[in-house]
């Protein structure tokens, strides 16, 4: 009689992957200054995002508790610009939800896409919760420090995962990577053990993945504005079951055709070219000058140097050429009409058109009123995007990864602007020296729609000091940007 068919019980070996994140997450010491003097930028600017977000009620409409009256205080986590204190599940989705919703907070960049700062839903909701629990039972909160230190952490988890495994391939979304690495960086603030740890990870991996059907063409919509919060919240859940003592599944990746990697990944191992440590942040993207997807950053940028030259010919424009890196044709290249502002925003040729025409884009642009302007869709017509073979060979390169673009305008009568060509955008670690006073310049102004000038002046003193910062109680910072 032929075995075929018959499984095998006993329980296997945890996958490597599972236990490496595990033992990272359990295990290793932060020492990277630069790192953390990053996380804190990353953290000032994540915060910013969300705060600008609050302007737009397509956003604070999902925001809240899940019912009303499902408030939880005093323990509850605090939610920045608003009166809400949450449980910290739904507190997550708050905040995740905030800091994505204008595309504005940071990227990273490889085989796989993301905003590694989208974990600062779990991050932010479990730390303060875990601080004021403290507090209640007469133990130390939790540090800024320890918060900066997580950001890192899963900053490394979700942005190592992304250099070699390609989700979006197989169709599926790199919010993915969010609730990976929140569900393991979640269960190491909730105090799990490296078992519960790992038991929580290889959950987030069972999960599977979304589908990135929001994100693309004929179906685009703002679920990919609140997706992330919904991953984050997700690896809240998950570390809050493994902390109760919930088993964990050794082959979630590996098990034969029930497995992640056969199930979803069509077979392909998940890989990781190098050790989890702190590069992640250390070389991760800020979105500084413009709320877009990020590999149209530098296409923008070299759009608004054209503007002055084209603003009063755009009638005698033949035509415009883009030319764009693979990823950026892949995701972002896109005619035909536009449905709403998260269709508008990953389009290239919509996020070029504004800047030749008004010399800016801003989160307002992608709103009806601006979109209803006729020109913007006369000049996308005339636009050509073409791929460049370098541009998608040095962004995938790890000493250059960078994220180019070019822009050049052809007129009726044959002349043509010079092809303005920007490689690196201002938030990419190459033009950090340019870009952290822009980006405070962008914390300070994200304050200012939230908080009066005294009070927005007292969270960038507070901010500005590593040292002073890491040593502050996180239920005290949280606590400056509440509005209960």
């Amino acid at each position: 009689m032929s075995n075929m068919g018959i499984l095998e019980a006993k329980r296997p070996e945890f996958d490597e992957l599972l236990t490496k994140i595990a033992k990272y997450v359990d295990e290793y010491e932060i020492t990277s200054e630069l790192a953390l003097e990053t996380a804190r930028y990353c953290l000032m600017d994540t915060l910013g995002c969300g705060l600008l977000a609050l302007k737009y009620p397509a956003c604070t409409k999902l925001l809240g508790p899940s019912v009303e009256g499902a408030e939880f205080r005093p323990l509850g986590s605090k939610i920045p610009g608003t009166s809400y204190q949450l449980e910290p599940i739904r507190g997550a989705f708050n905040v995740g939800a905030m800091v994505r919703w204008l595309d504005f907070n940071d990227t990273w960049l490889a085989a796989e896409w993301g905003h590694p700062s989208d974990n600062l839903g779990a991050i932010w909701a479990v730390s303060d919760y875990i601080s004021r629990k403290n507090i209640s039972e007469g133990k130390e909160p939790l540090k800024v420090g320890c918060v900066l230190k997580a950001m890192i952490k899963a900053h490394e988890i979700q942005g190592v995962l992304a250099l070699e495994n390609c989700f979006n391939k197989v169709g599926m979304d790199h919010v993915l990577l969010v609730r990976i690495a929140s569900s393991a960086v979640s269960a190491k603030l909730l105090g799990c053990s490296f078992e519960e740890i790992r038991n929580a990870i290889s959950h987030a991996f069972i999960d599977g993945g979304a589908l990135r059907t929001y994100r693309h063409a004929p179906n685009t919509g703002s679920r990919k504005s609140w997706a992330a919060g919904d991953a984050s919240s997700r690896g809240v859940d998950l570390a809050l079951k493994a902390k109760s003592g919930e088993m964990g599944y050794p082959s979630a990746l590996s098990a034969s055709f029930w497995g992640y990697e056969d199930v979803k990944m069509k077979g392909a191992k998940l890989t990781i070219p190098q050790e989890f440590g702190s590069y992640v942040m250390e070389n991760v993207l800020f979105k500084i000058s413009f709320p877009a997807e990020f590999h149209a950053q530098t296409a923008v940028e070299a759009a608004l140097k054209l503007h002055n030259e084209v603003k009063n010919r755009l009638e005698t424009i033949e035509k415009i050429i883009i030319t764009t890196q693979e990823s950026g044709h892949r995701i972002i290249n896109k005619v035909g009409e536009l449905a709403n502002p998260a269709d508008r925003d990953h389009c290239i040729q919509y996020m070029v058109a504004i800047p030749l025409i008004f010399g800016r884009l801003v989160a307002d642009d992608y709103e009806d009123n601006i979109a209803k302007d006729s020109r913007i869709d006369k000049l996308r017509e005339k636009m050509l995007v073409e791929v460049d073979e370098r541009y998608t060979k040095e962004y995938l390169e790890a000493d250059k990864r960078s994220i180019a673009n070019a822009v050049q305008v052809f007129f009726n009568d044959g002349s043509k602007t010079q092809k303005i060509e920007v490689e690196y955008p201002v938030g990419h670690k190459r033009r950090r020296n340019e870009g952290i006073p822009l980006l405070l310049n962008k914390f300070k102004e994200n304050l200012a729609t939230k908080f009066d000038p005294k009070k927005a002046a007292v969270i960038q003193e507070i901010c500005s000091n590593q040292q002073n910062l890491e040593a502050m109680n996180f239920n005290e910072f949280s606590d400056l940007f509440w509005l209960g």
